[in-house]
């Protein structure tokens, strides 16, 4: 059973394996939304409940931890709420890997072109690749990456009436730039997310493969990827928490979920303030659910982008 799933990776053409992994990453990011809501809802709670006096007068929720969150999400706005936001990040999960791609293989050509003594390592070359491929992705899907955000950030009271009405109402009270709040944060961390992604790869890559722990994922690369995955976006979490701080900025601040977002204008001078008023805790708020939805969304989109291409390719089997 094993092999007949391993060749059914190697199978099917360019344009089922680009249909399967477009199935595939939808589905996958509608079973994790709902802990991306939850992630967001703690990102952008400025209050401690460690701390009493920042708590004193508020009117929006407290949230305590990934469970809390996710109970008082249903109790006080149903069920549904856990996928507000769903639809511009499933059109910005289509839109990101296609933009990503493409960007990453024409900057890696063109640096293959590159002739000695100039030429870089190819080590190098794949980092920088990458670093180009994810910058130019994250900068042509910021706008639905922003919508996302802000419907995640709704309570009860409706702030856009539909997706529609959003990028009205956006375009017309904050103008284009409105739709790129936070985009400094998006970008800067991509470049030492790939750095550190990299590096830690690479180093713990020979070291786990003479390992002789049995491996839980079955080789030592996927170990390997795991955890220089873990390192990378704690790293660099900080730079999320900005940009979704920076995301529901504007004139709606004061009617999301969370009555009571400061104002913030610029990364550095957001990055700062959320240091100095709510210490390294409120840098990280929501990573344990960030990391949590990263072993559910591998798992997912493998098991049915496997099933989606077998369809297919039975299905060509039929017509033939």
């Amino acid at each position: 059973m094993s092999g007949g799933v391993t060749q059914l990776k190697h199978e099917g053409s360019h344009r089922q394996t680009i249909i399967a992994g477009a199935i595939a990453g939808l589905v996958s990011r509608f079973v994790i939304a709902p802990l991306d809501v939850i992630k967001i809802r703690l990102q952008l709670q400025v209050h401690s409940l460690s701390d009493p006096l920042s708590v004193h007068g508020i009117k929006g929720p407290i949230y305590r931890g990934t469970l809390g969150t996710f109970k008082d999400i249903v109790r006080d706005e149903g069920i549904r709420a856990l996928w507000k936001g769903n639809v511009p990040a499933e059109a910005m999960y289509l839109a990101y890997g296609s933009v990503q791609f493409s960007a990453y293989k024409h900057a890696s050509q063109f640096l293959s072109r590159i002739t000695q003594p100039y030429q870089f390592p190819d080590a190098a070359n794949s980092f920088i690749s990458g670093a180009i491929g994810g910058a130019c992705a994250t900068t042509a899907t910021y706008p639905l990456d922003l919508l996302r955000t802000r419907f995640a950030a709704q309570g009860p009271e409706a702030v856009y009436s539909s997706l529609r009405a959003s990028i009205r109402q956006i375009a017309k009270e904050e103008g284009p730039t409105g739709f790129f709040r936070g985009l400094g944060a998006g970008v800067a961390g991509i470049v030492p997310y790939m750095g550190l992604f990299f590096t830690s790869y690479e180093g713990l890559k020979p070291v786990l493969a003479t390992s002789s722990i049995p491996m839980p994922f079955g080789t030592s690369d996927a170990v390997a990827g795991v955890i220089a995955s873990v390192l990378a976006k704690t790293a660099v979490y900080p730079l999320d928490t900005t940009r979704k701080r920076l995301q529901v900025q504007g004139p709606m601040r004061q009617r999301y979920i969370h009555r009571n977002i400061p104002i913030y204008k610029g990364v550095l001078s957001t990055l700062v303030r959320i240091w100095k008023r709510e210490g390294r805790r409120g840098l990280y708020r929501g990573l344990p659910v960030s990391l949590l939805k990263a072993a559910p969304a591998s798992a997912v989109t493998m098991w049915v982008y496997e099933r989606a291409m077998a369809a297919m390719l039975a299905m060509e089997e039929i017509l033939e």
